[in-house]
């Protein structure tokens, strides 16, 4: 029997993975987990949440939800995580200000364990998913060096990833069912983009100028060409016309023309019409024109007229440079009034309308951190779940202790109204009266009735570690289906309406009597 041709994708897919390995930690997580070690409680089981405390808040707009991505890559970095010779005698050779080793051998020989990792167990609320602050999005239990080791690897992955998702979900919202795409990698953090244009997949663009990706991901690339070609052809000589002639004669069935290299209107617009014509004649049809400077709302609907004049009315227009959801927004303001002065259809300039989004999205212009944490919520003890507590003077980062369970609770319309927090082991729905209160203010508490409530979701999952990867498709599915069960007042570019994430009862008492008792003062 042949056996397969080797799969050039899975190749390029696999190196596309590898980036990082078991260093790819900071040092206070080894220190860390070496006392725990000689102190006798590395093996302690353990639970540790990840969560974020506030929306990004881009300055003249805000965020008012986010989207979970990065547990893909963090899954299989972590799948595959152990510490080998080459890291151990890495971590050897390091040695401290005195000049001793700073990680004992028999330390280090008990770290290249190869099962070190293998009792670690995730729940996760799914990629691709709405998620809020304060509620777990992911919790690792197991034992507490271990699992002290994988906090920064985690944040890494999940931090970046879940920020650029949230940054892509409002581009795409704000499009109004405009095609968007990722034009980024140029602008990204090195390698990292990788995870940022992964992020901006799942969240709904359509596709991104990144090869090396896209063929990761099974997606198809997206690009046009770039003011140099037409340059190259100028100082030659030849021409934009010939330029353009010669973009169609390469990829006759997939020719966009950048139109603003020397004069949009009265130069890049009629020349494109003229190859179009010429594609047409050909038996193929012109895939679209692209704009990357000027005012792009006034200049699509000027070149929309134009190519509506010379019968190509179905060509889509791709408009880049700087797009955001905040521009976007004020791009589609304009062009419905550009389009009542020239007489044309505003809804028909829309519907053409693509949107190249780069900078500001791979970079999430206005706030480029997620304020993602990893805390240690509570260890177990005597047979049973001691929860542990962080004590802070900001009530908004004393974190929820113990082992709890995420609730998504929906209205008789199917939207999602409130994201319950709560003990793993209680049913906050099954009493006569729900009473919850708000995640760090104490003295804000509400109390419902379970007959308002008509359905209740777990949002939490056991992740596989072994698990294929999720199709594409399959994540920006589960994106698209969670922004549209939000409040359209949610879903607000600017001054969005405050989604409740709320404790039960039990959370909130335990939280606070831990912190009465641990507080000295």
């Amino acid at each position: 029997m042949t056996a397969a041709p080797p799969d050039p994708a899975a190749r390029i897919r696999a190196r596309w993975q590898a980036a990082r390995g078991p260093l790819f930690t900071d040092l206070y997580e080894l220190a860390m987990a070496q006392v725990y070690w000689r102190e006798g409680i590395a093996e302690q089981n353990s639970q540790f949440d990840h969560f974020f405390r506030r929306y990004p808040n881009y300055g003249t707009h805000q965020a008012g939800f986010c989207v979970s991505a990065g547990l893909g890559p963090f899954r299989r970095w972590l799948g595959s995580l152990r510490f080998g010779t080459d890291e151990v005698a890495a971590l050897g050779a390091l040695r401290d200000s005195a000049g001793n080793a700073m990680f004992a051998a028999d330390f280090l020989a008990w770290l290249a364990d190869p099962d070190r990792f293998a009792a670690l167990e995730l729940t996760a609320v799914p990629e691709g998913r709405v998620v809020h602050p304060h509620a777990p999005i992911v919790s690792v239990t197991g034992p507490l060096a271990a699992a002290q080791l994988v906090e920064t690897a985690l944040l890494n992955h999940l931090n970046y990833a879940t920020l650029i998702a949230t940054k892509a979900a409002r581009i795409v919202q704000s499009a109004r069912g405009g095609t968007v795409l990722e034009f980024g990698m140029r602008r990204g953090p090195g390698a990292g983009v990788s995870d940022g244009v992964r992020a901006a997949l799942i969240a709904g663009c359509a596709g991104t100028s990144d090869v090396e990706a896209s063929v990761a991901l099974g997606s198809s690339p997206k690009g046009t060409h770039a003011h140099a070609l037409v340059q190259a052809y100028l100082a030659n000589g030849a021409g934009e016309l010939e330029a353009f002639r010669a973009v169609a004669r390469a990829a006759p069935d997939d020719c966009v023309l950048l139109l603003d290299t020397v004069d949009t209107l009265h130069s890049g617009v009629p020349h494109a019409i003229t190859v179009f014509e010429e594609l047409r004649a050909a038996g193929h049809r012109p895939a679209g024109v692209r704009l990357d400077s000027g005012d792009l709302a006034y200049l699509a609907v000027q070149v929309a007229a134009q190519l509506d004049g010379a019968g190509f009315g179905d060509v889509p227009i791709v408009l880049s440079g700087d797009l955001d959801e905040l521009n976007i927004w004020q791009i589609l303001t304009q062009v419905d009034e550009e389009a009542a002065r020239v007489g044309l259809d505003a809804g028909s300039v829309r519907r053409r309308l693509a949107y190249g989004a780069g900078t500001r999205l791979i970079t999430s212009h206005g706030d480029p951190a997620l304020g993602g944490v990893y805390k240690l919520v509570g260890v177990e003890r005597d047979g049973g779940w001691a929860p542990a507590i962080k004590i802070s003077e900001d009530p908004g980062k004393v974190p929820l202790p113990g082992r709890k369970a995420v609730t998504r609770l929906y209205d008789g319309r199917g939207m999602a109204i409130v994201d319950l927090v709560g003990l793993a082991d209680e049913d906050p729905l099954g009493q006569a009266t729900i009473v919850t209160h708000h995640p760090t203010r104490p003295d804000v508490s509400s109390v419902h009735s379970p007959d308002e409530v008509a359905a209740a979701e777990p949002l939490h999952e056991p992740v596989d570690l072994t698990a294929p990867d999720e199709p594409l498709d399959v994540l920006r599915g589960r994106c698209r289906a969670d922004v549209e069960r939000l409040d359209v007042g949610v879903r607000r570019i600017v001054n969005p309406h405050m989604y409740h994430v709320s404790v039960t009862d039990r959370l909130h008492h335990l939280r606070a009597d831990l912190v009465a008792r641990t507080n000295p003062t």
